[in-house]
Protein backbone atom coordinates (compact mmCIF):
# COMPACT_ATOMS: atom_id res chain seq x y z
CA UNK A 1 0.00 0.00 0.00
CA UNK A 2 2.93 2.26 -0.02
CA UNK A 3 2.13 4.59 -2.65
CA UNK A 4 4.71 8.16 -1.78
CA UNK A 5 2.09 9.30 0.54
CA UNK A 6 2.98 7.97 3.77
CA UNK A 7 0.09 5.74 4.55
CA UNK A 8 2.04 2.32 4.67
CA UNK A 9 2.09 2.42 8.32
CA UNK A 10 0.16 5.90 9.40
CA UNK A 11 2.93 7.41 11.19
CA UNK A 12 1.30 9.58 13.79
CA UNK A 13 3.33 12.62 15.89
CA UNK A 14 1.23 14.96 18.82
CA UNK A 15 3.11 16.80 20.38
CA UNK A 16 2.52 16.76 24.56
CA UNK A 17 0.42 20.38 24.81
CA UNK A 18 -1.52 19.38 21.30
CA UNK A 19 -2.26 15.87 23.29
CA UNK A 20 -3.50 17.47 26.66
CA UNK A 21 -6.37 18.51 24.27
CA UNK A 22 -7.77 15.38 23.38
CA UNK A 23 -10.51 13.65 25.68
CA UNK A 24 -10.92 10.71 23.45
CA UNK A 25 -10.56 9.62 20.17
CA UNK A 26 -13.53 10.12 18.69
CA UNK A 27 -13.46 14.30 19.76
CA UNK A 28 -12.70 16.80 17.14
CA UNK A 29 -9.37 17.10 18.32
CA UNK A 30 -8.51 13.51 18.47
CA UNK A 31 -10.16 12.82 15.09
CA UNK A 32 -7.81 15.26 13.33
CA UNK A 33 -4.23 13.68 14.56
CA UNK A 34 -5.39 10.11 15.74
CA UNK A 35 -4.94 7.53 12.87
CA UNK A 36 -7.63 6.04 11.85
CA UNK A 37 -7.80 2.43 9.61
CA UNK A 38 -10.08 3.97 7.15
CA UNK A 39 -6.91 5.99 6.10
CA UNK A 40 -5.97 3.05 4.06
CA UNK A 41 -9.25 2.66 2.51
CA UNK A 42 -8.18 5.42 -0.87
CA UNK A 43 -3.81 5.19 -0.29
CA UNK A 44 -4.09 4.96 -3.80
CA UNK A 45 -4.62 7.63 -5.40
CA UNK A 46 -2.90 10.85 -6.43
CA UNK A 47 -0.72 11.76 -3.70
CA UNK A 48 -0.07 15.19 -5.76
CA UNK A 49 -3.44 16.42 -7.39
CA UNK A 50 -2.71 19.65 -6.91
CA UNK A 51 0.37 19.36 -8.89
CA UNK A 52 2.40 21.08 -7.06
CA UNK A 53 5.57 19.54 -8.56
CA UNK A 54 4.99 19.92 -11.67
CA UNK A 55 4.17 23.48 -10.49
CA UNK A 56 7.60 23.43 -8.88
CA UNK A 57 10.52 25.57 -11.01
CA UNK A 58 13.28 24.71 -8.13
CA UNK A 59 12.77 22.77 -5.27
CA UNK A 60 10.75 23.97 -2.58
CA UNK A 61 9.43 27.20 -4.83
CA UNK A 62 5.55 26.26 -6.51
CA UNK A 63 4.84 29.32 -8.90
CA UNK A 64 1.23 28.72 -9.34
CA UNK A 65 -0.35 32.40 -9.80
CA UNK A 66 2.13 34.60 -11.79
CA UNK A 67 2.52 37.20 -8.98
CA UNK A 68 2.98 34.70 -5.85
CA UNK A 69 4.77 32.02 -5.14
CA UNK A 70 4.87 29.17 -2.12
CA UNK A 71 8.26 28.77 -0.61
CA UNK A 72 8.10 25.48 1.46
CA UNK A 73 10.98 26.03 3.81
CA UNK A 74 10.50 23.31 6.20
CA UNK A 75 9.24 20.39 5.58
CA UNK A 76 8.28 19.43 9.57
CA UNK A 77 4.97 20.14 11.93
CA UNK A 78 4.40 19.68 15.45
CA UNK A 79 1.96 17.57 15.61
CA UNK A 80 0.90 14.80 12.06
CA UNK A 81 -2.90 16.10 10.66
CA UNK A 82 -4.67 13.24 9.15
CA UNK A 83 -5.90 15.28 6.35
CA UNK A 84 -2.46 17.22 5.25
CA UNK A 85 -2.54 18.04 1.66
CA UNK A 86 1.84 17.25 2.14
CA UNK A 87 1.73 13.95 3.64
CA UNK A 88 4.14 13.01 0.78
CA UNK A 89 6.70 14.68 1.80
CA UNK A 90 6.23 16.31 5.46
CA UNK A 91 5.46 12.58 7.28
CA UNK A 92 9.19 11.94 5.81
CA UNK A 93 10.71 14.59 8.52
CA UNK A 94 13.54 15.53 6.19
CA UNK A 95 15.13 18.94 6.63
CA UNK A 96 15.09 21.29 2.90
CA UNK A 97 19.14 21.31 2.17
CA UNK A 98 20.59 24.78 2.42
CA UNK A 99 21.14 24.77 -1.20
CA UNK A 100 17.61 23.97 -1.57
CA UNK A 101 16.82 27.25 0.20
CA UNK A 102 19.38 29.26 -1.38
CA UNK A 103 17.70 27.98 -4.97
CA UNK A 104 14.58 28.97 -4.15
CA UNK A 105 15.74 32.81 -2.89
CA UNK A 106 17.37 32.51 -6.44
CA UNK A 107 14.61 32.08 -8.55
CA UNK A 108 12.14 34.48 -6.65
CA UNK A 109 14.72 37.14 -7.00
CA UNK A 110 15.27 36.80 -10.63
CA UNK A 111 11.86 36.94 -11.29
CA UNK A 112 10.85 40.47 -10.83
CA UNK A 113 7.03 39.77 -11.77
CA UNK A 114 6.98 38.10 -8.11
CA UNK A 115 5.79 40.42 -5.50
CA UNK A 116 4.40 38.03 -3.02
CA UNK A 117 5.82 35.18 -1.14
CA UNK A 118 4.42 33.15 1.23
CA UNK A 119 6.29 30.82 3.21
CA UNK A 120 5.08 27.59 3.87
CA UNK A 121 5.98 23.57 4.70
CA UNK A 122 5.66 21.45 6.69
CA UNK A 123 5.76 24.81 9.10
CA UNK A 124 7.84 27.74 8.92
CA UNK A 125 7.87 27.84 12.61
CA UNK A 126 9.32 24.85 12.96
CA UNK A 127 12.63 26.48 12.00
CA UNK A 128 14.69 27.96 14.70
CA UNK A 129 14.52 31.84 14.79
CA UNK A 130 17.64 32.43 13.32
CA UNK A 131 16.74 30.15 10.56
CA UNK A 132 13.21 31.74 10.30
CA UNK A 133 14.73 35.28 10.19
CA UNK A 134 17.63 34.87 8.05
CA UNK A 135 14.95 33.85 5.36
CA UNK A 136 12.68 36.32 5.75
CA UNK A 137 15.52 39.33 5.75
CA UNK A 138 17.13 37.87 2.57
CA UNK A 139 13.33 37.95 1.23
CA UNK A 140 13.12 41.09 1.91
CA UNK A 141 16.23 42.65 0.29
CA UNK A 142 14.24 41.74 -2.68
CA UNK A 143 13.11 45.21 -4.64
CA UNK A 144 9.88 43.32 -6.47
CA UNK A 145 8.95 41.11 -3.34
CA UNK A 146 6.71 43.70 -1.14
CA UNK A 147 4.23 41.06 1.13
CA UNK A 148 5.46 38.49 3.41
CA UNK A 149 3.07 35.94 4.64
CA UNK A 150 3.54 33.24 6.90
CA UNK A 151 1.10 29.80 6.79
CA UNK A 152 1.23 27.87 9.99
CA UNK A 153 -0.57 25.42 12.95
CA UNK A 154 1.88 26.50 15.87
CA UNK A 155 -0.19 29.24 17.57
CA UNK A 156 -3.13 26.29 17.60
CA UNK A 157 -0.80 23.11 18.18
CA UNK A 158 2.30 24.49 19.71
CA UNK A 159 1.78 28.08 20.84
CA UNK A 160 4.63 28.22 23.42
CA UNK A 161 6.92 28.01 20.04
CA UNK A 162 5.62 31.66 20.02
CA UNK A 163 7.56 33.70 22.23
CA UNK A 164 8.03 37.51 23.05
CA UNK A 165 11.12 37.93 21.31
CA UNK A 166 10.47 35.98 18.45
CA UNK A 167 6.99 38.11 17.96
CA UNK A 168 9.27 41.12 18.13
CA UNK A 169 11.38 40.02 15.35
CA UNK A 170 9.04 39.02 13.06
CA UNK A 171 7.99 42.95 13.47
CA UNK A 172 10.84 43.99 11.57
CA UNK A 173 9.58 42.64 8.35
CA UNK A 174 5.94 44.25 7.85
CA UNK A 175 4.27 44.40 5.84
CA UNK A 176 4.09 40.26 7.32
CA UNK A 177 0.54 38.55 7.54
CA UNK A 178 0.41 35.34 9.30
CA UNK A 179 -2.22 32.80 8.72
CA UNK A 180 -3.07 30.16 11.00
CA UNK A 181 -5.02 27.05 11.04
CA UNK A 182 -7.79 26.84 13.71
CA UNK A 183 -10.83 24.00 12.61
CA UNK A 184 -12.84 23.84 16.20
CA UNK A 185 -13.03 26.10 19.06
CA UNK A 186 -11.30 23.85 21.53
CA UNK A 187 -8.51 24.13 20.11
CA UNK A 188 -8.38 28.44 21.21
CA UNK A 189 -7.09 27.80 24.49
CA UNK A 190 -5.39 30.43 27.30
CA UNK A 191 -2.22 29.42 25.45
CA UNK A 192 -3.26 30.06 21.55
CA UNK A 193 -5.10 33.40 22.62
CA UNK A 194 -1.65 34.62 24.35
CA UNK A 195 -0.08 33.30 21.08
CA UNK A 196 -1.63 35.21 18.99
CA UNK A 197 -2.01 38.33 21.18
CA UNK A 198 1.90 38.06 20.97
CA UNK A 199 1.92 38.35 17.20
CA UNK A 200 -0.84 40.79 16.99
CA UNK A 201 0.52 43.20 19.35
CA UNK A 202 3.22 44.02 17.38
CA UNK A 203 1.60 44.51 14.47
CA UNK A 204 1.29 41.64 11.87
CA UNK A 205 -2.17 41.05 10.52
CA UNK A 206 -3.61 37.26 11.45
CA UNK A 207 -6.04 35.27 9.70
CA UNK A 208 -7.20 31.36 9.90
CA UNK A 209 -7.34 29.17 6.96
CA UNK A 210 -9.91 26.61 8.46
CA UNK A 211 -10.06 23.25 6.97
CA UNK A 212 -13.97 21.83 6.58
CA UNK A 213 -13.61 18.39 8.07
CA UNK A 214 -16.44 15.71 8.45
CA UNK A 215 -17.19 14.71 12.37
CA UNK A 216 -14.91 17.82 12.97
CA UNK A 217 -16.76 20.92 12.23
CA UNK A 218 -19.11 20.49 9.92
CA UNK A 219 -21.84 21.83 11.80
CA UNK A 220 -23.24 25.21 11.51
CA UNK A 221 -23.36 25.88 15.53
CA UNK A 222 -19.42 25.03 15.53
CA UNK A 223 -18.27 26.97 12.72
CA UNK A 224 -20.03 29.81 14.37
CA UNK A 225 -18.25 29.30 17.01
CA UNK A 226 -15.11 29.25 15.81
CA UNK A 227 -14.69 32.21 13.56
CA UNK A 228 -16.74 34.20 16.05
CA UNK A 229 -14.10 33.34 18.91
CA UNK A 230 -11.11 34.06 16.02
CA UNK A 231 -12.20 37.41 15.30
CA UNK A 232 -12.30 38.23 19.45
CA UNK A 233 -8.65 37.01 19.76
CA UNK A 234 -7.71 39.57 16.33
CA UNK A 235 -7.72 36.51 14.20
CA UNK A 236 -9.86 37.23 11.49
CA UNK A 237 -11.15 34.19 9.33
CA UNK A 238 -9.91 34.03 6.02
CA UNK A 239 -10.79 30.66 4.38
CA UNK A 240 -12.85 27.90 5.46
CA UNK A 241 -11.12 25.46 2.72
CA UNK A 242 -12.94 22.30 1.51
CA UNK A 243 -10.42 19.48 1.76
CA UNK A 244 -8.03 18.77 -1.03
CA UNK A 245 -8.38 15.46 -2.22
CA UNK A 246 -5.19 13.47 -0.84
CA UNK A 247 -4.70 9.59 0.45
CA UNK A 248 -6.50 8.54 3.52
CA UNK A 249 -8.70 11.59 3.47
CA UNK A 250 -12.17 10.32 2.32
CA UNK A 251 -13.30 9.89 5.23
CA UNK A 252 -13.28 13.43 6.06
CA UNK A 253 -14.65 14.78 3.12
CA UNK A 254 -17.80 16.89 3.04
CA UNK A 255 -20.08 17.29 0.00
CA UNK A 256 -19.66 20.35 -1.73
CA UNK A 257 -23.74 20.49 -1.20
CA UNK A 258 -23.26 20.74 2.07
CA UNK A 259 -20.46 23.35 2.11
CA UNK A 260 -22.90 25.68 0.49
CA UNK A 261 -25.53 25.13 2.98
CA UNK A 262 -23.34 25.94 5.62
CA UNK A 263 -22.10 28.97 4.65
CA UNK A 264 -25.78 29.59 4.32
CA UNK A 265 -26.40 28.89 7.58
CA UNK A 266 -23.87 31.54 8.58
CA UNK A 267 -24.91 34.88 6.73
CA UNK A 268 -26.75 37.33 8.96
CA UNK A 269 -25.84 35.15 12.17
CA UNK A 270 -21.90 36.23 12.39
CA UNK A 271 -20.29 39.45 11.96
CA UNK A 272 -19.71 39.99 8.35
CA UNK A 273 -16.06 40.23 9.52
CA UNK A 274 -16.36 36.60 10.82
CA UNK A 275 -17.17 35.05 7.21
CA UNK A 276 -14.48 33.50 5.32
CA UNK A 277 -14.38 32.65 2.01
CA UNK A 278 -15.33 28.95 1.08
CA UNK A 279 -12.32 27.78 -1.22
CA UNK A 280 -11.52 25.02 -3.53
CA UNK A 281 -8.27 24.27 -4.96
CA UNK A 282 -9.26 22.69 -8.36
CA UNK A 283 -7.50 19.24 -9.08
CA UNK A 284 -4.33 19.43 -11.85
CA UNK A 285 -2.83 22.73 -10.55
CA UNK A 286 -6.12 24.86 -11.69
CA UNK A 287 -5.54 26.93 -8.50
CA UNK A 288 -8.30 28.37 -6.01
CA UNK A 289 -11.32 29.27 -6.20
CA UNK A 290 -13.82 30.62 -3.97
CA UNK A 291 -17.05 28.67 -4.48
CA UNK A 292 -19.67 31.15 -5.41
CA UNK A 293 -22.94 30.12 -7.54
CA UNK A 294 -21.60 31.91 -10.66
CA UNK A 295 -18.19 29.74 -10.53
CA UNK A 296 -19.92 27.30 -11.03
CA UNK A 297 -20.32 26.57 -14.77
CA UNK A 298 -22.77 23.51 -14.71
CA UNK A 299 -23.46 20.54 -12.95
CA UNK A 300 -23.21 16.86 -14.31
CA UNK A 301 -23.59 13.83 -12.30
CA UNK A 302 -21.33 13.70 -9.52
CA UNK A 303 -19.32 16.68 -10.81
CA UNK A 304 -19.66 20.71 -10.41
CA UNK A 305 -18.09 21.93 -13.68
CA UNK A 306 -15.85 25.35 -11.68
CA UNK A 307 -14.06 28.38 -13.79
CA UNK A 308 -10.72 29.36 -12.43
CA UNK A 309 -8.91 32.61 -12.50
CA UNK A 310 -7.48 31.64 -16.07
CA UNK A 311 -11.41 30.93 -17.58
CA UNK A 312 -10.67 27.21 -17.41
CA UNK A 313 -13.44 24.77 -16.58
CA UNK A 314 -12.09 22.46 -13.83
CA UNK A 315 -14.32 19.20 -12.96
CA UNK A 316 -14.54 18.92 -9.06
CA UNK A 317 -15.82 15.86 -7.50
CA UNK A 318 -19.53 17.21 -5.18
CA UNK A 319 -18.61 14.45 -2.78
Amino acid sequence: MADGSGLKTLPVKINPYFRSLIRSADDPIGRQVLPDPRELDDCNIEPDPLSEARQSPTPLVIHRYPQRVVFTVSNQCAVFCRFCMRKRTVHKQSRPAPQAIHSGLAYIAGNPEINEVILSGGDPFMLKDESLISILAALKKIRHVKLLRIHTRIPAVWPQRITIGLARRLSLFHPLFINIHFNHPNEITPQSIQACARLADTGIALGSQTVLLKGVNDEPGVLRTLFTRLLEIRVRPYYLHQIDRVPGTAHFQVPLDKGLQLMAALRGRISGMAMPHYMIDLPGGGGKVELLPEAIVKKTPGFYHVRNFQGHIIPYPVT
